[in-house]
């Protein structure tokens, strides 16, 4: 094709600067120091309790905007009511939000003494500087992922082959299970994927409303900048390297998984 070896040279450039060459600096410092250096770094009980930590709850936020970032996507598109643009534009908020500013906000709304906080605090429900506050923060900057990525999908799908299935006895459950999510299917992990990786990295609207307990709210990325500030640039890069290993691992799975749903739907 016309053009091959130009745009293949600058896509190549920027990847490098932008991927590749940040993330073989950070492989090249652990390199330097030693793999049995980096593990005595990580194995240490608050690492590993702030690594658990950031996996379960990106995971587990990952899962809660799966379900209802299908949900939303399906109601923007399939349904008209009044204020479904607004709502709409309001699904990319996070996108523009800063983040330390939705973490302010969240925890000033579940705070103890917040607006929501106060009235939950009644039943003995606490939010903010609990895991629960973790996730609420994880699904706010999470949901659009899946919803962007299930929305133009949802758009495409032919009605025709809904109504055929209804047309032959199929009730709307078995519609919904046997057509509609296995169509959905590659997105959706698509979806969740990102949602996951964004959710795994996040620090600014996590610190505010976590609390930063060691052992109990405390965070990975947090680690990390904890470190730096100590200077220590050796063990953030081994916290680092262990977020990377890990995450690699995840969303090779998550790929994994993608290609074979989509071979079954016969896309590839």
């Amino acid at each position: 094709m016309p053009g091959f070896g130009l745009t293949f040279g600058v896509t190549l450039t920027m990847l490098s600067i932008v991927v590749l060459l940040p993330l073989a600096a950070l492989l090249g410092r652990g390199f330097t120091v030693g793999l049995g250096e980096l593990w005595t770094m990580v194995n240490s009980r608050r690492i590993w309790a702030a690594l658990t930590l950031s996996f379960r709850v990106a995971f587990i936020a990952a899962l809660i905007n799966l379900v209802f970032g299908l949900l939303l996507a399906w109601v923007l598109v399939r349904y008209r009511f009044f204020g479904r643009k607004l709502i709409d534009a309001a699904v990319d908020l996070p996108f523009a939000l800063p983040t330390a500013v939705a973490g302010i906000a969240l925890t000033a709304l579940y705070a103890p003494n917040g607006f929501f906080g106060q009235f939950l605090g009644q039943f003995g429900i606490r939010i903010a500087y609990t895991e629960i506050g973790i996730w609420i923060a994880l699904v706010f900057i999470g949901l659009p992922f899946v919803v962007r990525t299930v929305q133009p999908v949802i758009e495409e799908l032919e009605r025709d082959v809904e109504e055929v299935s209804a047309t032959l006895g199929a009730s709307r459950f078995y519609t919904l299970r046997r057509v509609i999510l296995p169509t959905l299917a590659p997105a959706l992990l698509t979806g969740f994927a990102l949602a996951l990786a964004r959710s795994v990295g996040e620090y600014g609207s996590v610190i505010f409303i976590a609390g930063n307990l060691p052992f109990q709210t405390e965070i990975a990325p947090l680690l990390i900048v904890i470190r730096l500030e100590e200077f220590n640039y050796d063990a953030a890069a081994a916290i680092g390297i262990a977020m990377l290993v890990i995450s690699f691992a995840m969303l090779l799975v998550i790929n994994g998984i993608q290609i074979w749903s989509r071979r079954r739907i016969g896309l590839v």
